[in-house]
């Protein structure tokens, strides 16, 4: 089980030093990867009527754009690998996308894994252009397009939503292709990720329903003929569960899962910008014995 941390990207704030300093202290800690959540634009809460809830984020909640912040990480760090957690990939031009990850994957010499999903806020989609409603549709083709893009000089493809006539990305990237996770829990997205996906990243804490979902899963995978070692699995918990035992405990919960990945998240428990690194760097020896 690879061990992970979770980019503080809502509180950890804009000063470059203290970005630098927070992916060199998860790199030095022997912390395996970096996730970063993603969000383009935020919006007041009165434009989530229709979402029958509150949004994670709004307008107030600062996001640096993951492709720009990976290529400065990518200077700073030398072994970490740099996730996406999750690109909502249906609100960009796949084309474009694909040659953001493959300078990625160029720069850090093969250290990303592309996390996409179909988002759930309307706003940004309105924004950027795209159709909110064909997000589930659209997501398996650009991923077959990128894949495309990342492995073949020159593409040509048509499908529903792509047109590509001897057109290639230059120069490709190191993975060929860049491995591409999926995020989500509906009942689609669990059989997209068992169909084409390269692991995923599921949004429940270990307990009987994660149970039940993952054996869901893993048969989805046996249909599509597909080994269950072809689809990696990233778990997630809080800092702010407790202490050492407590963090240890909900390791070793879903290690026993059979997760392959595990990040560990410090946002929400009221820390200062460098204190997300001293949080890292106090959990590591507790997860180390797992």
């Amino acid at each position: 089980m690879r061990l992970g941390v979770v980019f503080p990207q809502t509180e950890i704030g804009s000063d470059p030093a203290v970005i630098r300093d927070y992916a060199q202290a998860a790199e030095s800690a022997g912390y395996n990867h970096l996730l970063v959540f993603d969000h383009v634009l935020g919006s007041t809460l009165e434009r989530f009527d229709k979402l029958g809830r509150v949004p994670p984020y709004t307008d107030q909640s600062p996001f640096h754009e993951v492709f720009v912040l990976f290529g400065y990480l990518a200077a700073c760090t030398r072994r970490l690998e740099l996730v996406t957690g999750i690109v909502i990939l249906p609100q960009r031009q796949t084309a474009l996308v694909a040659k953001q990850a493959a300078a990625v994957d160029v720069l850090t010499g093969g250290r990303l894994r592309l996390g996409v999903g179909i988002g759930w806020n309307h706003v940004e989609y309105e924004a950027l252009n795209e159709d909110f409603h064909t997000r589930g549709r659209r997501v398996s083709e650009q991923i077959a397009v990128m894949r495309k893009l990342w492995t073949e000089p020159l593409v040509t493809f048509r499908g529903s939503y792509h047109h590509l006539d001897r057109a290639g990305i230059n120069p490709l990237p190191v993975q060929r292709p860049i491995p591409v996770w999926m995020g989500g829990m509906a009942e689609p997205v669990l059989k997209r990720v068992a169909q084409i996906s390269d692991g995923w990243f599921p949004q429940f804490q270990p307990g009987d329903e994660a149970s039940h979902t993952l054996d869901r899963v893993r048969a989805y995978i046996k249909d599509a003929g597909r080994p269950l070692s072809a689809v990696g699995i990233e778990g997630r918990f809080p800092y702010a569960i407790g202490g050492p035992t407590e963090w240890a405990k909900r390791a070793r919960e879903w290690r026993d899962l059979g997760v392959t990945h595990l990040s560990v998240n410090t946002m929400g428990a009221g820390l200062t910008a460098r204190g997300h690194i001293d949080a890292i760097l106090k959990m590591k020896p507790a997860l180390d014995g797992v």
